[in-house]
């Protein structure tokens, strides 16, 4: 198997196992030893017939080459939907109700722009697909009006196109994976700084056509602000949006393609701004006495422009969770009264990395923060693209696990936090369950 989002798993089967034992006590607990459960083996799964016919197969082995035109059930079921808790469990039980009728690799933009003339012609349904990480349903079709669907999979486009070194921009194709591009770029001293739990698999278009926001957000910025320019193909001909950075004449149409989950078109490339390597970095782990307080000193912390990269707040149960997982429940800590963890992180120059560690714990001190724990704060910075490979455990040991996000003002996140919470308690009633947040 290769390093890729397995047909119900995350990512690298190395890195696969059962929950941590420190957590199994925890499970048994809350969820009253609930029953394990096996997914069924990816060879036992077999998508339903082709729709395609054997000419139309010929045409779009003519258009990109034999080679890069599979129907195999193996390559059909790992394209058969994102990696959403409802994705994986359809999966995991043999439901492959989104598995694409052939998967097509195109290497050009040239290539993309044929396929999407054939198939609007031939009433065939495109799915464009990055690294298959979707957790919102972007890559399940909708086969209303089309005769039969194909996975667009771009992993071929992965190249580095240019460098400005100057202007600090760079243009890369919509197939190079998150590491792929860092690696690219490192050379020229730069970085994107983009890193969403997704980042080792997740694409570069995927950022774009997904609005990614990544866990350096606070310092670098949501994906959709590095965008400067795109280039996109649609089957009625070529989008080429950003002659600058800004536009102050009309509408910003980059805004219209981001975010926009390939529906108004396929990204053929994409210009970001970068940012200078970092030379050091620090981060540390600060408990907070509760969520209110840790809340209070993360809005002091926005007003302060003080040049952190991460900044992460846990409410007091994911803060259980965390001490749990790492063990810490039961060397001296209190699980009744864990209070609120809060993770900060500072990269750049020597500068830079003292002024946002003295200004922030000068801050998190005065709202009764405890003692920086930089450890902790490597931890997380170790483990921070781990959570899909616990998600993966604790669905084997019975446990189904998801995750929802929202946005809202300063003055409504108690109350947000709080509706959210009573929401869901209300919803599974008597069904054993945690619900936990981060801001």
């Amino acid at each position: 198997m290769t390093s890729d989002p397995h047909h119900s798993r995350w990512g690298d089967p190395a890195k696969a196992g059962p929950v941590p034992e420190s957590m199994r006590a925890l499970i048994d607990a809350a969820f009253q030893h609930p029953e394990p459960r096996s997914s069924a083996p990816l060879e036992a799964l077999v998508p339903g017939p082709c729709a395609l016919s054997s000419d139309q197969l010929a045409a779009l082995a003519g258009l990109v080459g034999a080679a890069h035109v599979d129907t195999t059930d193996e390559t059909r079921t790992r394209h058969a939907g994102g990696c959403s808790t409802v994705d994986l469990l359809h999966r995991r039980e043999g439901d492959l109700r989104d598995a694409p009728d052939a998967i097509v690799l195109p290497g050009s933009h040239d290539d993309v722009a044929a396929i999407l003339r054939w198939a609007g012609a031939e009433h065939v349904a495109v799915i464009p697909f990055g690294g298959g990480t979707s957790v919102v349903g972007g890559l399940s079709p909708d086969r209303s009006g089309f005769t039969a669907t194909i996975a667009l999979d771009l992993r071929r486009m992965n190249r580095l196109l240019a460098v400005d070194e100057t202007s600090m921009t760079a243009t890369l194709e919509p197939g190079m994976r998150g590491p792929e591009a860092e690696a690219a770029l490192a050379p020229h001293g730069m970085t994107i700084g983009h890193l969403p739990q997704s980042f080792q698999y997740a694409t570069i278009g995927g950022f774009a056509a997904a609005r990614s926001s990544g866990q350096s957000s606070a310092g670098y910025g949501r994906f959709d602000q590095m965008v400067t320019g795109l280039r996109v193909a649609t089957p009625a001909g070529d989008l080429d949006l950003g002659r600058g950075p800004q536009n102050a004449a009309g509408p910003d149409l980059r805004q219209l393609i981001v975010g926009s989950e390939g529906a108004f078109g396929v990204i053929t490339s994409v210009t970001v701004r970068t940012r200078p390597l970092p030379s050091e970095r620090w981060a540390a782990g600060v408990r907070m006495p509760s969520f209110a307080e840790g809340a209070a000193a993360l809005r002091e912390l926005n007003r302060s422009r003080l040049p952190l990269t991460v900044v992460r707040l846990s409410d007091e149960a994911e803060t259980a969770i965390n001490l749990a997982n790492l063990d810490a429940i039961g060397s001296g800590e209190d699980p009744a009264h864990p209070g609120s963890l809060l993770i900060i992180g500072v990269e750049g120059d020597a500068e830079q990395v003292a002024r946002g560690r003295d200004g922030a714990l000068a801050i998190l001190a005065r709202h009764g923060g405890g003692e920086p724990d930089e450890p902790a704060g490597e931890h997380w910075y170790e483990g921070r693209f781990n959570g899909p490979y616990l998600r993966d455990g604790l669905l084997d040991a019975g446990v189904l696990v998801d995750t929802l996000e929202t946005v809202t003002n300063w003055s409504d996140l108690e109350g947000v936090h709080d509706a959210v919470g009573e929401a869901i308690h209300g919803a599974l009633g008597e069904t054993p369950h945690i619900v936990l947040c981060h801001v």
